[in-house]
């Protein structure tokens, strides 16, 4: 929680009373990636995200620790961390967006959208523009995305001797399951 607080915040600035915000359920956030490379394939997950959307307006933003990503192995999940994504120069990787199409929250059902913003990752921030769904179920959305990453757009080095192991374009699934914020 003291890592929404400052998320909120920003929202705060705005018309905070005058629209419902919705932050990430407990538990419910799943990103994962996928890269398929001749040698061996490499994926994780985290299940550790801080997601704040403000539906009226369309504002989203997310927070990831780079660090919370698990492996299938230990040494995999070290250079990662250590050789690739300088985890501890670089701890998070941030979004900042809109998305695009008005969402109608009085009805229950899918609405195809594109989210558009800036992510920063490895201390570089680029302009991107993904696909998704968001998904209205009673009171809870559920926000579904997937796109890819060019790990060279964002200035991640593969050694030499690794570069057969890492595929210069990554998979990106994001699935995030939000409720309406409740002051306590």
């Amino acid at each position: 929680m003291k890592k929404l607080l400052p998320v909120l915040f920003l929202f705060a600035g705005v018309h905070f009373a005058s629209a419902q915000i919705y932050t990430a359920k407990a538990g419910s956030t799943s990103i994962s990636f996928y890269s398929e490379a001749p040698l061996e394939n490499i994926e994780a997950v985290s299940k550790v995200a801080t997601i704040v959307m403000k539906p009226a307006t369309g504002d989203i933003q997310a927070r990831l620790a780079i660090m919370t990503f698990k492996f299938k192995n230990a040494l995999m999940e070290e250079h990662f961390n250590e050789n690739y994504m300088e985890s501890d120069k670089y701890p998070d990787c941030k979004f900042i967006g809109k998305i695009n199409e008005k969402l109608d929250l009085t009805k229950d059902g899918e609405t195809k959208v594109t989210i558009s913003g800036k992510m920063e990752l490895h201390g570089v921030t680029r302009d991107v523009t993904m696909d998704g769904t968001v998904n209205k179920m009673g009171e809870e959305l559920k926000l579904n995305s997937t796109f890819k990453v060019k790990v060279s757009d964002y200035n991640i080095k593969v050694p030499n001797m690794y570069v057969k192991n890492i595929a210069e374009v990554v998979d990106v699934t994001f699935a995030s399951v939000l409720e309406p914020f409740k002051k306590k």
